[in-house]
C-alpha cells in the first residue's frame, strides 16, 4: 500500500478514534440532537484532536528543515536548542511584562528560538567536518545549558510551574477551544516550508553546491531558521514540547521514500500527525480513567525507534 493513502487512513481512523474514546457525552450517531453532547465535541474532544495532529505535523516537518539546514539526520528541534530558546523567551516576556497578549509571548518565543538556533549553527560550523556525531552532541550540550538557565531563573523568580509546562509537558488534557489556535500558525509555517521544499533540498547539498545552482543560501537558511522557529514556539506555548517527533518521523520516511522533500514533507506531516495521536490515545487509555501524558509516552516509543534508527543500516538499492 502507498504511504499517503495508508497514512491519510490511519490519520482520520485515529482522529475519529479521539473524538470518541472514553467519551461519556459524545455518541456521534445522536450528537445533533443533544446540545451537551455537541458542546463537549465543540469546546474539548474537536480542538483537542486538531491540536495533536497539528503538533505531530508541524514538529515532523520542523525536524526535516532543521536536519536539512546542518545536513546531519541526528538533529531535531528539542536536540538543538531551539525548544529552550523559546522557552527562555517565555521566561523572560513573563517576568518583564507579566500581563503581556498573546501575540507578543508568541513573537518573544519565536525570536528566542530563533536566536538559539542561530547560535546552534554557529557552533557545530567550527566543527570538523567528519565528525558526524559531535553535531547532536554539541546540540544536546547547548539545550542542556539552555534548559539549565532557564531552570535556575525559573527557581528564581517563582515560574518553575510555568517552566515545567513548556519543556516537561507534552500532554493536550488541558486544549480547548481558545486554547489551540495558535497551532495553525505552526500549520502555516509548515506549508510555507513545503512551498519552499525544492530550495531546502539544494541547500542540503551544501552551501558550495548551492551557491553555484545560483540559490541564495543565506536567504533560505533565514527562511528555514524562521519556519523551525516558528513551529518550535508555537507548541512549547501551546502545549509544551513534544519529544522525539522532529526527529525520528523524518528519518523513517526518508528510508521509504529518500530525500526529495518535495514529495516526501505531506508524508512526513501525516505521519508525524499519526505518531502523536497514537501516543495520546494509549496515553488516555493504559490507565483509564487517569491520563498519562502524549510526551512520557511518546518518549518511551520515540527512544525505540531511535535505537532502531541506529542499529539497523539502510537498505541498498
Amino acid at each position: 500500500m502507498r504511504p499517503l493513502p495508508a497514512l491519510s487512513s490511519a490519520l482520520a481512523a485515529l482522529m475519529l478514534a479521539s473524538l470518541t474514546v472514553g467519551a461519556a457525552h459524545v455518541d456521534l450517531r445522536g450528537i445533533f440532537g443533544d446540545p451537551q453532547a455537541m458542546l463537549v465535541l465543540l469546546e474539548s474532544r474537536l480542538p483537542r484532536t486538531l491540536a495533536v495532529a497539528l503538533t505531530g505535523a508541524a514538529l515532523s516537518v520542523a525536524g526535516v528543515l532543521i536536519q536539512a539546514l546542518v545536513r546531519n539526520r541526528f538533529v531535531g528541534p528539542d536536540t538543538s536548542g531551539t525548544a529552550e530558546g523559546a522557552a527562555l523567551g517565555l521566561l523572560a516576556i513573563t517576568i518583564l511584562w507579566p500581563a503581556s497578549p498573546l501575540w507578543l509571548r508568541m513573537v518573544a518565543a519565536s525570536l528566542a528560538a530563533m536566536g538559539t538556533t542561530a547560535l546552534f549553527l554557529a557552533v557545530i560550523r567550527r566543527l570538523p567536518v567528519r565528525e558526524v556525531m559531535l553535531v547532536p552532541i554539541a546540540g544536546l550540550v547547548l539545550s542542556g545549558v539552555l534548559g539549565s538557565v532557564v531552570t535556575f531563573v525559573g527557581w528564581q523568580t517563582d515560574l518553575m510551574q510555568y517552566v515545567g509546562t513548556w519543556l516537561m509537558s507534552g500532554e493536550f488534557s488541558g486544549v480547548i477551544s481558545g486554547r489551540y489556535e495558535l497551532l495553525w500558525i505552526a500549520a502555516g509555517a509548515a506549508g510555507l516550508a513545503w512551498y519552499s521544499a525544492d530550495r531546502f533540498a539544494i541547500l542540503g547539498l551544501g552551501e558550495q553546491v548551492a551557491t553555484g545552482l545560483g540559490l541564495s543560501t543565506a536567504a533560505v537558511m533565514r527562511l528555514g531558521l524562521a519556519v523551525v522557529s516558528v513551529v518550535t514556539a508555537m507548541v512549547v506555548t501551546t502545549v509544551g514540547m513534544i519529544p522525539f517527533v522532529g526527529l525520528v518521523v523524518p528519518n523513517l520516511v526518508a528510508r521509504v521514500m529518500g530525500d526529495n522533500l518535495r514529495a516526501s514533507l505531506p508524508i512526513v506531516a501525516l505521519a508525524g500527525a499519526v505518531l502523536v495521536l497514537a501516543c495520546d490515545l494509549a496515553g488516555r487509555l493504559v490507565i483509564r480513567p487517569y491520563e498519562l501524558p502524549a510526551g512520557l509516552i511518546l518518549g518511551i516509543v520515540g527512544a525505540v525507534l531511535f535505537l532502531w534508527l541506529l542499529h539497523r543500516r539502510p537498505a541498498r538499492g
